[in-house]
């Protein structure tokens, strides 16, 4: 089929965390195959591994464990593996372009701001046709809050850019159990969060103004089901394993929450979502997103929020 392109430009922007913002995937497999080490077991192979993404922890375990065989049980196989994270996972640092892009997005909440004259900074911006609107973001991640600590303690700043209130961490009890991705719940229940603390008069954003950021095969069903755009950046040992089914993958049709809701997934080609190496260089206008200056970071009123957050952290890059 012929690929959409008339879509409304993106107003919010979703995130999943493991492997897209974090290089946590490769420390995952580390811990993992020291567990399996132990035991006599083999290296955790990509096709199990592909399987396991995305998903929130009993279900990824269930994966595991019905390859691995382990001869131990899964609560002392979750303790055992528990351990070795809390060991390795504040090693953990952003993957290529992530600060650079957070912080372009945190940076369009100046659009909304006032000049001395009272006029909307956003009423003198936009390029080629595109509005200068802020771009909402939030978190989406199936990490668990203990793990979500672990992982983010020394990056603080650049996670400054998600509010509190729009992070839906793995755990969350708002989310039924069962329902992790590759179902839509967590995507949905993130841009509510959003809609939830717009301003007054500010008008609800849809699932199609929103672009669902994703490295894992469940992640981008999960984001095709709830009706959003996503971008699919993944390990590129997942990206190899899957050779020749990326318009699957992309439409979200890869079987990953089996025959269930199938009128949620897109079609091959449809031009919902799209395949990029890593985050480098983002192309905002694809999407209709514009991005205020550098400068923007200087106004006083971009450092904190109605919290006492930052909201535009100038999170200084060094991988794009």
């Amino acid at each position: 089929m012929a690929p959409r392109t008339d879509f409304l430009p993106v107003r919010a922007c979703l995130f999943d965390m493991d492997g897209l913002l974090l290089d946590t995937e490769d420390l995952y497999t580390l811990c993992i195959n020291l567990v399996l080490e132990k035991y006599g077991k083999a290296s955790l192979p990509w096709s199990i591994k592909a399987k396991m993404q995305g998903r929130p922890g009993p279900q990824a375990n269930a994966v595991f464990h019905e390859w691995a065989q382990l001869p131990i049980s899964n609560s002392d196989f979750v303790t055992e593996l528990s351990a070795l994270q809390r060991e390795h996972f504040p090693t953990t640092k952003p993957l290529p372009g992530v600060e650079k892009l957070l912080g372009s997005l945190g940076r369009t909440r100046w659009w909304d701001l006032k000049d001395q004259s009272g006029a909307r900074n956003g009423e003198k911006g936009g390029s080629k046709g595109n509005k200068a609107q802020r771009v909402h973001i939030a978190l989406a991640t199936s990490s668990n809050a203990n793990n979500f600590s672990v992982k983010t303690t020394k990056w603080a700043d650049l996670f400054s850019v998600f509010e509190s209130h729009r992070r839906v961490l793995g755990d969350d009890k708002r989310i039924q159990s069962g329902r992790g991705k590759p179902l839509p719940d967590i995507y949905l229940l993130a841009l509510k969060t959003i809609n939830d603390s717009l301003e007054d008069g500010e008008k609800p954003i849809t699932p199609e103004e929103c672009l669902v950021f994703e490295d894992s095969v469940p992640g981008v069903e999960s984001g095709r089901r709830a009706g959003m755009r996503v971008v699919w950046c993944p390990h590129p040992m997942l990206k190899k394993e899957f050779a020749g089914r990326e318009p699957e993958i992309l439409a979200g049709r890869m079987g990953e929450a089996g025959d269930v809701d199938v009128h949620q997934l897109g079609e091959i080609d449809d031009g919902w979502a799209d395949y990029y190496p890593d985050l480098t260089n983002f192309p905002y206008e694809k999407y209709g997103i514009v991005i205020p200056p550098a400068e923007a970071e200087l106004d006083p009123s971009m450092q904190v929020n109605s919290d006492g957050g930052l909201i535009a952290q100038d999170t200084k890059s060094t991988s794009a």
